[in-house]
C-alpha cells in the first residue's frame, strides 16, 4: 500500500526530499514552520473514510486468487461461455470481500481511536509568553513546553531545566527499553539557569542543529547556538517520546522532533505484511493448479475439436450450429466454459474457510486462562488472526533479557563472611530444606529504619550481627558506605534510594535491614544509622567504579578518627590485591563463591584496609596533582588507586539473585527438547548475560565449550570464530555449503540456504556487541551463521536495536527456517518486526514491544504453551485442513473431467446446477470447519509431556509439495470410482417396477450423493478428536443435503420456477430403489478400504511420533503436572558475573555537592573531584524492592 500512497503523493507534488540537518530556533513558530517539520500529531491508521473502499479493494485483489475469481465472474456473464449462473461465483466472491473488508475497516477504527487518544493528550506550551494548555498533536517543533511529575514525554525534547538540584531530571525509559530503572538526564548549565521563570523562558532564542530524524535510541548529535556560544549536545540533554517523567517535580524542554519524527515512531518502522509460509506454498500451488487446470481444459478442448469433426457433423440436422460457428470456434468457446466448470479445484471457500479457522484458533489464545496473568489482570492476546499456523513451525526464538527472562528486580539470598556461609537453611541432618513461601521469616521489626518487604530467611545472620560480631558488623558497614546511592526521605523513616543500578540498590537495602542504615550524605559526610545510633563518616574520597576496575572503594574516617578503605569488586580483581594472610580465607570464600555461582547468583567479593595519618596525607596530595593534571589524568588517577588499593584484607562475599521469571528455566528446557534454538539477544553486559545464561538452563556445565568472541577487529572476529568451528566440528569444509534455488510466485525469488552442520556434543557461544558488528559485515555472515548454528544456545550482549533485527534477517535470509523473537520494550520492536513471528511481553515493562508484536502475554513461560499447543494444534488443524480440502474438491473437479468424454465435451455439468453452487458453501463447509476448529492429535497435557511432538512442525512434515501430489492421486483414485461405478450402475438399468432409470437426471443425483457420502466418511477417518459439534455438523450437513435435494426437485418448486429447478420428481424416483443405494454402499467401500488399508500398515511398518504417543496415551492414564522439586546444587568453578552496574558511576556527582543545592555554587571546590560531572556517562536506576509473591502452580 505504501506504494500506492507514494504514487499518489508524487501526482500531487509532495514528493519530499530528505532531511540531512535538522535547524529549528525556540520560540519563533514562523521561522520553524517554514522547514515543514512533522507536528506531533501521529497517525498509525492506513485507511480514511475516502480511501477504504479503494484502497482496500486494491490491496484484496492483489491476491492472486481475489483475481482469479474476478476473472471468472467476467466470463460467466457472456452467454456464448458459461454454462453455470454468474451467482455460482459472485455471491461467494462478494462474500470473502466483504468479510476481508469489514475485518480490515475494524482494525483500523481501532487504530484511529488510539491515535485520536494520544493526539488529544493536554500539555503546558509556552505560547506568547504565558503557559496555555494544548494538545499534543498542536505542538510544533521549536515550541517549549512544561512537564511535571509522572507525565509522559510528549515529545523529543532538549531539556532546559529541571526543579532538581544540577538540573537533573529522573526518567523511566519501560516504553523504549523494557526497563524500570529511572535514568538520569541533565540539562546544560546554561539553560538550567533559566529555571522555571516564564519571562526567562519566553525571552530564550537559542538555536539548535542537530542530526535528522533516526531510530538510534543511545544517540544524539547537536549543538545549542545561544548569545554567539555553540555548546554541544549529546544524549543525555534529551528527553524522548514514550518516557516518564519520576521524582522530578517539573522540567521544561525545547521540541526537536515531533510525531513521526520522533525516535520511539522512528523504531516503531513500517508494519511488514506478515504471511505464513502456508501462505507462500498455497500461492506457489495454486500457480500450479491454474497451469493444471488450464492443461485439463486445453485436453478437453481438443477433443471437442475432434468430437464436432468426427461426431458433431451427424447432430447438426437435429441441433443446427449458429452461423460462423465451426469445430475450431466450438472448442476454443469450450476451453472457457470448462475454466467456468473446473474452476472448484481452487474454490472460493478455500479463503474463506481458511480465514474463520485463523480467526477461531486465534481466540482459542485469547481466552486461554492458562496464559492469563491474575496478577496484572492480563490475558494472553493474538494481534494477528493470519499467523497461528505458523507458531507450530518456529525453528528459532530470540528472546531479549531484560524484562523478558529477567524481571529486572534483585534481591539479597546469600552472604559469605569471614569464612561462615548465610542464607540457607538446614534440617538436623544437615540436609539443605527449600525456602518457600511457608518458610519462616526473619523478623525484622526490632530495626525501625527496616525495609518492610525486604525479605530473608536465615535467623542466625542477624543474631551475629545483634551480638556484636565484628566481622559481620564491618562487613554490613561496608555495604552502607561503599556505593553511589542517593537516599531520599519524603517522611520520616520513609527512605527511598535511587540507585545506580538494581543489585547496588539490593545491596544497601540488605544493610539497612541487618541495622546499618544509610541514611544521608553530603559531599564531605555519609551518615549511618548503625544499630540504631547514629554516626557519621568523613567522607576523604571516592574510587569509582568503571569497565577495567571492576571495583569501587571510598575512604572514610570515623568520628573515632580512624581511616578505613572499604573496597568491593569482582572477585578475580579483589583477589589479586589481598595481604598473603587472607589465603586460607580466601580458599573458603572460593567455596562459596562457586556454590553461589552455581546457582547462578551475582556474586561481589568485600575487603577494607586500615590506612594512617601521614601515608593518607601524601596519598592526597598527589591525588589532587593527579586530578587537576591536564595530561594523562585518567592514567594518573588509575596508578593512584592501584597503590592504595592493595594489601586488602577479606570480609566476604555477597550473593544477589537477579530474579528469573517465573517458569523460565522449564519453559527454555521444554523448547530446547522441541529442538528450538533459544538465542538471546540483549544490551546488558557479557557477565550478566552469561549468569542468566546459566540461571534459565541455557549454558550448563556438561556442556563441551562456551566460546567467548570478543575481538576489536574483524580479522580477530573472523580467527575466534573460525577456531570454534574447527573446534566443533573439524572436519567440515572451510566455504560454508551454500544451496541455491528459487522460490516465490513464478519462482522470481531467489534463495540461498546454508545446510546445517552436525556436531558431536553441545556447545554455547556468546559474542560481544562490538565483535559481532564486525561478525555482521558481508564477508563474516556466514561464517558467523555457521558457528551459532553449531551452538546449542548463543547469546548476544551489547547489542544494538538494529542489531538485533540483522541476526534475526541474517538466520531468515540463510536459513529458511520460522523465526520468533520476543521482547518487552521499543529496543526489541525492531526484531519483533523482523522475525516472522513477534511475541510482546506486557505487564510492568511499557507496551511499545506489545503493540509492534502479533501475540501477547505477561510471562515468558506461557511461550511454551502458545508454541507447544496452540501452534502445534493450528499448524495440525491447518494442513487437515488443506488436504483435505484439496482432495474433496479436485475429486469433484475430476469426475467433471471423466464426464466431458461421455458427453461430447460439451462442457455439460455432471451435477446439479443447485449442488454446484451448495457443495463448497454448506454441505461440505461445517463439517471439514468443525475438524479444522476442534480437532487434536492429544491433549494439552500430552503435548507439554512430550514436546518432541512438536518437531514435524518445523520440517514441514504435515502439508508440502509431496502430501499436496498424493492428495491428487487420492483424489484421482476416488473420483475414478465415484464416477465410473455409479455409471456403469445406471447404464441400461431399470427400476424394480420396469420402468427406465437411466436417465442424465438420476445418474447426476446418484454422482453427486456417492461423492458426498464418501466425503463425509474420509472426514471421520481423518478426525482424531470428537466433539458434539462435529457430529452435529457431519450428521447435520447430510441431512440438510437430502431435505434441500427433496425440496428443490419437488413438484412445488418445479412449477413456481420452472427454469431454475429441472430435476422434477428425480429423487423419489432413484432414492427408493435398492440398487441406488447399493451402488452408493458399495462407491464407499471401494473409495474407503484402500485408505484405511494404506494407514494400518503405514501405521505398523513406519509409525510417525503423534502415532506412538497416540498409542501409549491409550494404555496410560493423563500425565498429571510434575510436582515442583528443590533445584539441585550446582557446584561451579566458573566466576558468576559480578554484581555491578555496567557504566562509569556517579562518584564525582556524590562528592560534588551539587546534588544539594537549588543552583550550583561555583565558588566552592569539590573534595578530590573533577570540575566537570560524570553523570553525563550514567544511567542511574530507581531500586525497588518487592515482596516475593507466592509462586503459582505450575499448569500445564
Amino acid at each position: 500500500m505504501g506504494s500506492v500512497v507514494t504514487f499518489f503523493g508524487g501526482l500531487c507534488g509532495k514528493q519530499q526530499k530528505q532531511e540531512e540537518e535538522r535547524h529549528l530556533r525556540a520560540n519563533d513558530r514562523p521561522f520553524n514552520l517554514s522547514y515543514h517539520y512533522a507536528n506531533n500529531a501521529i497517525k498509525t491508521s492506513k485507511y480514511n473514510i475516502f480511501t477504504f473502499l479503494p484502497l482496500n479493494l486494491f490491496e484484496q485483489f492483489r491476491r492472486l486468487a481475489n483475481g482469479y475469481f474476478l476473472f471468472l465472474f467476467v466470463l460467466q456473464l457472456i452467454p456464448q461461455v458459461s454454462s453455470l449462473s454468474w451467482f455460482t461465483t459472485a455471491v461467494p466472491l462478494v462474500l470473502v470481500l466483504c468479510i476481508t473488508a469489514v475485518k480490515d475497516g475494524s482494525d483500523d477504527i481501532n487504530r484511529h481511536r488510539s491515535d485520536k487518544q494520544v493526539n488529544n493528550r493536554r500539555v503546558n506550551v509556552l505560547i506568547d509568553g504565558e503557559l496555555k494548555s494544548e494538545k499534543w498533536m498542536n505542538v510544533q517543533v521549536g515550541d517549549i513546553i512544561k512537564l511535571e511529575n509522572n507525565q509522559f514525554v510528549t515529545a523529543d525534547l532538549l531539556l532546559l531545566s529541571s526543579s532538581e538540584p544540577l538540573n537533573l531530571v529522573y526518567v523511566e525509559t519501560a516504553e523504549l527499553d523494557g526497563e524500570t530503572n529511572l535514568k538520569v538526564k541533565q540539562a546544560l548549565t546554561v539553560t538550567g539557569e533559566l529555571g522555571d521563570n516564564i519571562d526567562a523562558l519566553a525571552g530564550f532564542n537559542g538555536e539548535v542543529r542537530c542530526e535528522p530524524p533516526n531510530n538510534r535510541l543511545d544517540k544524539f548529535k547537536g549543538t545549542l547556538t545561544l548569545n554567539e556560544q555553540a555548546y554541544a549536545l549529546d544524549n543525555d540533554k534529551v528527553l524522548l517520546r514514550g518516557c516518564t517523567l519520576r521524582n522530578t517535580e517539573w522540567c521544561f524542554g525545547l521540541v526537536v522532533f515531533g510525531g513521526p519524527d520522533t525516535k520511539l515512531m522512528q523504531n516503531s518502522g513500517k508494519t511488514i505484511f506478515k504471511r505464513t509460509s502456508i501462505d507462500h506454498l498455497m500461492n506457489v500451488l495454486v500457480l500450479c493448479i491454474f497451469g493444471f487446470l488450464a492443461t485439463m481444459c486445453t485436453i478437453l478442448a481438443i477433443g471437442n475439436a475432434i468430437w464436432e469433426v468426427r461426431e458433431g457433423s451427424v447432430f447438426t440436422a437435429f441441433l443446427p450450429r449458429e452461423e460462423g460457428i465451426d469445430a475450431s470456434l466450438s472448442a476454443f468457446l469450450s476451453f472457457w466454459s470448462y475454466i467456468i466448470i473446473l474452476n472448484t479445484v481452487v474454490p472460493i471457500s478455500l479463503y474463506v474457510s481458511v480465514e474463520i479457522i485463523r480467526l477461531g484458533n486465534s481466540f482459542y489464545i485469547d481466552w486461554d486462562r492458562k496464559m492469563y496473568y491474575p496478577k496484572n489482570d492480563t490475558p494472553a492476546q493474538a494481534r494477528t488472526t493470519t499467523l497461528n499456523e505458523e507458531l507450530g513451525q518456529i525453528k528459532y526464538i530470540f528472546s531479549d533479557k531484560t524484562g523478558t527472562l529477567t524481571q529486572n528486580i534483585m534481591t539479597f539470598n546469600k552472604s559469605s563472611i569471614n569464612g561462615k556461609a548465610y542464607g540457607e537453611l538446614y534440617d538436623f541432618s544437615g540436609q539443605r530444606v527449600e525456602i518457600t513461601e511457608k518458610t519462616d521469616k526473619v523478623d525484622f521489626t526490632w530495626n525501625q529504619l527496616a525495609d518492610p518487604k525486604f525479605i530473608f530467611h536465615d535467623h542466625s545472620l542477624v543474631e551475629k550481627v545483634r551480638e556484636g560480631d565484628p566481622e559481620a558488623q564491618d562487613f554490613f558497614r561496608l555495604l552502607a558506605l561503599c556505593h553511589t546511592v542517593m537516599p531520599e526521605e519524603k517522611e520520616e523513616g520513609e527512605l527511598h534510594y535511587q540507585a545506580q543500578s538494581p543489585d547496588e540498590g539490593a545491596l544497601v537495602t540488605a544493610a539497612r535491614n541487618f541495622g546499618f542504615v544509610f541514611r544521608s550524605r553530603t559531599p564531605e559526610t555519609i551518615m549511618v544509622v548503625e544499630m540504631g545510633k547514629p554516626v557519621t563518616y568523613e567522607l576523604l574520597a571516592v574510587l569509582d567504579f568503571n569497565n577495567v576496575r571492576k571495583r569501587m572503594s571510598v575512604i572514610v574516617r570515623n568520628p573515632e578518627g580512624k581511616m578505613t578503605l572499604y573496597c568491593k569488586g569482582a572477585d578475580t580483581i579483589i583477589y589479586e590485591r589481598l595481604h598473603p594472610s587472607c589465603n586460607k580465607l580466601k580458599e573458603v570464600t572460593t567455596g562459596h563463591l562457586n556454590e553461589y555461582a552455581g546457582d547462578g547468583l551475582r556474586t561481589l567479593v568485600l575487603a577494607y584496609k586500615n590506612l594512617d595519618e601521614s601515608y593518607m596525607e601524601d596519598w592526597k596530595r598527589r591525588h589532587h596533582e593527579a586530578s587537576t593534571a591536564m595530561d594523562e589524568r585518567e592514567e594518573k588517577l588509575d596508578e593512584l588507586y592501584e597503590e592504595i588499593e592493595k594489601d586488602l584484607m577479606l570480609l566476604g562475599a555477597t550473593a544477589v539473585e537477579d530474579k528469573l521469571q517465573d517458569g523460565v528455566p522449564q519453559t527454555i528446557e521444554q523448547l530446547a527438547k522441541a529442538d528450538i534454538k533459544i538465542w538471546v539477544l540483549t544490551g546488558d553486559k557479557q557477565e550478566t548475560a552469561e549468569n542468566i545464561g546459566y540461571s534459565c538452563n541455557m549454558l550448563r556445565e556438561e556442556m563441551k565449550e562456551i566460546f567467548i568472541v570478543a575481538a576489536n577487529t574483524a580479522e580477530g572476529v573472523k580467527e575466534e570464530l573460525q577456531k570454534a568451528r574447527r573446534k566443533m566440528c573439524p572436519g567440515a569444509p572451510e566455504q560454508p555449503t551454500v544451496s541455491k534455488s528459487r522460490s516465490g510466485l513464478f519462482w522470481l525469488e531467489k534463495t540461498e540456504t546454508v545446510q546445517d552442520e552436525k556436531v558431536d556434543g553441545q556447545y554455547g557461544l556468546i559474542i560481544n556487541g562490538h565483535s559481532l558488528a564486525f561478525a555482521l559485515e558481508k564477508g563474516l555472515e556466514l561464517e558467523l551463521l555457521r558457528t551459532a548454528c553449531m551452538c546449542q544456545t548463543v547469546i548476544c550482549c551489547r547489542v544494538t536495536p538494529l542489531q538485533k533485527a540483522q541476526v534475526v534477517q541474517l538466520v531468515k535470509k540463510y536459513k529458511q527456517a520460522v523465526t520468533l523473537a520476543i521482547g518487552d520494550g521499543a529496543n526489541d520492536v525492531s526484531m519483533i518486526k523482523t522475525a516472522h513471528i513477534g511475541v510482546g511481553i506486557s505487564g510492568q515493562e511499557g507496551m511499545q514491544a506489545v503493540l509492534s508484536s502479533d501475540f501477547s502475554f505477561a510471562q515468558f513461560r506461557y511461550l511454551q504453551r502458545l508454541l507447544l499447543v496452540h501452534g502445534r494444534w493450528s499448524y495440525l488443524r491447518m494442513c487437515k485442513f488443506l488436504r483435505y480440502f484439496f482432495y474433496k474438491n479436485f475429486t469433484f473437479t475430476f469426475v467433471h473431467f471423466w464426464y466431458a468424454f461421455f458427453c461430447g465435451f460439451s462442457a455439460q455439468t455432471v451435477y446439479d446446477e443447485w449442488f454446484i453452487t451448495l457443495y463448497n458453501l454448506i454441505y461440505t463447509a461445517l463439517p471439514v470447519l468443525g475438524m479444522s476448529l476442534f480437532d487434536q492429535d492429544v491433549n494439552d497435557r500430552w503435548s507439554f509431556q512430550y514436546p518432541q511432538l512438536y518437531s514435524p512442525g518445523p520440517l514441514n512434515q504435515y502439508f508440502n509439495k509431496k502430501a499436496f501430489v498424493r492428495c491428487m492421486m487420492h483424489s484421482c483414485y476416488s473420483s475414478l470410482i465415484l464416477f465410473f461405478i455409479p455409471w456403469a450402475a445406471m447404464h441400461d438399468t431399470v427400476r424394480d417396477d420396469g420402468k427406465d432409470i437411466a436417465d442424465y437426471q438420476s445418474f447426476a443425483l446418484l454422482a453427486q450423493t456417492c461423492l458426498l457420502v464418501v466425503m463425509n466418511i474420509q472426514l471421520c477417518l481423518d478426525t482424531h478428536y470428537w466433539t458434539a459439534v462435529n457430529q452435529f455438523f457431519v450428521w447435520g450437513s447430510l441431512a440438510a443435503y437430502f431435505a434441500i435435494t427433496f425440496t428443490m426437485y419437488s413438484n412445488g418448486m418445479f412449477f413456481i420456477f420452472t427454469s431454475s429447478f429441472p430435476f422434477v420428481g428425480t429423487a423419489r424416483n432413484s432414492l427408493n430403489q435398492p440398487n441406488v443405494w447399493l451402488t452408493i454402499f458399495l462407491t464407499a467401500l471401494l473409495c474407503i478400504l484402500p485408505v484405511v488399508a494404506f494407514r494400518f500398515i503405514l501405521i505398523q511398518l513406519r509409525p510417525t511420533i503423534n502415532d506412538k504417543v497416540r498409542h501409549k496415551l491409550r494404555k496410560e492414564v493423563v500425565p498429571t503436572p510434575a510436582p515442583r522439586r528443590p533445584p539441585t546444587r550446582r557446584i561451579s568453578t566458573r566466576r558468576s558475573g559480578y554484581a555491578f552496574s555496567h557504566s562509569q558511576g556517579y562518584g564525582d556527582l556524590v562528592t560534588s555537592g551539587k546534588y544539594l543545592m537549588k543552583r550550583p555554587l561555583r565558588s566552592r571546590a569539590a573534595l578530590f573531584a573533577q570540575t566537570d560531572s560524570s553523570v553525563a556517562q550514567d544511567q542511574p536506576q530507581n531500586y525497588r524492592n518487592i515482596t516475593e509473591e507466592p509462586a503459582e502452580p505450575q499448569r500445564l
